[in-house]
């Protein structure tokens, strides 16, 4: 007998399969891959001895997540790599923006604006846990901590390119900003696109920004293993196509998909109204990505970027937030914004001795057929002259093929869905509940990136649909 089912064995639904075993349910695990772990999978994807994360690779939601902070993977295996430098940004011309993890070392860096810098994030910083805990979660509710999440959004609500023209005076903490903000994948000109700026500013002093040791996938690992010790079980290559797939008296099933898919699946139990609002939950952009294998590390031009865990390349505050509102327009830029992560760098099991791995990927319209590899490394060789000259293989996937490797991926969208105007709160309709599904039957839960907190490896999103089931059962 099986208490409780998760569908999807990504971070949200290992997270929340774990959380249901925590208060001594017995739990299974349904995953229609052969290989567990959705977004933190990693792969041999182009040569022998070469790891490759497929999807998320630097996680700093990961170390400043209430749930990884409380769950003990460290004893399955689990160890974050952290580089020397969070965050670089190189520009054309002068001096790359830099963010390292001690604040001081920031402030110091950014020259002019590092003042401005400094009482743009330390409230956060000094209040990191208390902040991670009010805004990894619902945001219909009393916030734990309404002073630091008010600080916040004074600091969260004006556009990024607003807020880093009327803060910073000079071109690499502008850079630095836009950069941060582009993780949003919106155009950096609408409104609350500052919050993901600020909150990946701050979370670089915080708690850093390191990668899994050996790959994305030990994440993944640990947290079944964790799940496995207490009676948990994860059955790969099952894909569920209808609620009759599931295992007989379960008393919760909790879904790691898209809106889109709960309603394939479960369409017949859903009321009717109720589903035609996660019908028109809408995707966002997609993703193009290549990963490298090289033969040394990338020739960036700015000694510092040689020593960051991960590099934003697309110049000036201006050409970011131009090629982002590109894509929002559905056009492709010529420069796009790429987000380069180099973890071999600081973690030497992920390619053979002397040679290296570079995960780079850009935003594109969604759906997407249109090959951006060129434009990808035309932007990097244009940081780091003769990179190509390094290449010994590459593996590429456009939107088409994000989606196939991931069903979550709608059109190639990373973030099972858009972040813009009110789907920032209302993921994937604005409830104070937004994780339980109304309607009779077997009761049913959304714990996917569709849900708020949103998309990161951070588990939050199926640790609050776990909690959200455990009420409902006593």
């Amino acid at each position: 007998m099986t208490d409780a089912v998760v569908v999807g064995s990504g971070p949200n639904g290992l997270a929340a399969a774990v959380t249901l075993a925590e208060a001594g349910l017995s739990v299974v695990v349904l995953e229609a891959a052969e290989q567990p772990g959705g977004g933190t999978r990693s792969e041999e994807l182009t040569l022998p001895g070469f790891v490759h994360d497929a999807c998320a690779a630097i996680h700093p939601l990961g170390v400043a997540s209430p749930f990884f902070l409380n769950a003990p993977l460290d004893r399955f295996g689990l160890e974050w790599a952290h580089p020397e430098v969070p965050v670089a940004h190189p520009l054309p011309g002068r001096p790359a923006g830099v963010l390292h993890r001690s604040l001081d070392d920031t402030v110091a860096a950014l020259g002019r604006d590092g003042r401005a810098w400094r009482r743009l994030v330390r409230p956060l910083v000094r209040r990191w846990e208390a902040f991670a805990e009010s805004v990894l979660g619902p945001m219909l509710r009393v916030p734990p901590h309404p002073v630091t999440m008010a600080r916040f959004g004074v600091r969260a609500a004006p556009p990024a390119t607003t807020l880093a023209r009327a803060v910073f005076r000079e071109d690499p903490a502008r850079a630095v900003f836009a950069g941060l903000a582009a993780h949003a994948i919106l155009d950096l000109r609408h409104p609350l696109t500052s919050a993901f700026g600020v909150m990946f500013g701050a979370s670089a002093h915080a708690g850093g920004w390191p990668a899994a040791r050996g790959g994305s996938q030990r994440i993944a690992d640990a947290l079944i293993g964790y799940l496995e010790s207490m009676g948990g079980t994860v059955v790969t290559g099952h894909r569920v196509r209808s609620l009759a797939d599931l295992p007989s008296g379960v008393k919760a099933a909790l879904f790691d998909t898209t809106p889109r898919h709960l309603v394939e699946i479960a369409g017949e139990r859903i009321p009717a109204r109720y589903r035609k609002r996660l019908e028109r939950f809408r995707y966002g952009p997609a993703s193009f990505k290549v990963d490298y294998a090289l033969d040394g590390p990338v020739p960036w031009a700015d000694e510092a970027c040689r020593r960051a865990g991960s590099v934003h390349v697309g110049g000036t505050l201006a050409e970011v937030a131009a090629a982002e509102a590109d894509v929002t327009a559905g056009r492709h830029p010529e420069r796009p914004f790429v987000i380069c992560t180099q973890p071999s760098l600081f973690d030497a099991s992920r390619a053979p001795a002397g040679k290296h791995t570079l995960w780079a990927y850009c935003h594109l319209p969604a759906g997407s057929p249109r090959d951006m590899t060129a434009a990808i490394e035309d932007q990097i060789e244009r940081f780091a002259p003769g990179f190509r000259d390094l290449v010994l293989a590459r593996h590429v996937r456009g939107p088409a093929a994000i989606e196939a490797h991931g069903i979550n991926y709608i059109g190639g969208d990373i973030a099972a869905g858009s972040h813009g105007g009110l789907q920032l709160v209302a993921r994937p309709v604005l409830s104070t509940d937004p994780y339980a599904v109304p309607g009779d039957g077997l009761p049913t839960y959304l714990c996917s990136s569709s849900t708020p907190p949103g998309a990161g490896v951070h588990g939050m999103c199926g640790w609050w649909a776990a909690r959200s089931a455990l009420k409902r059962l006593g």
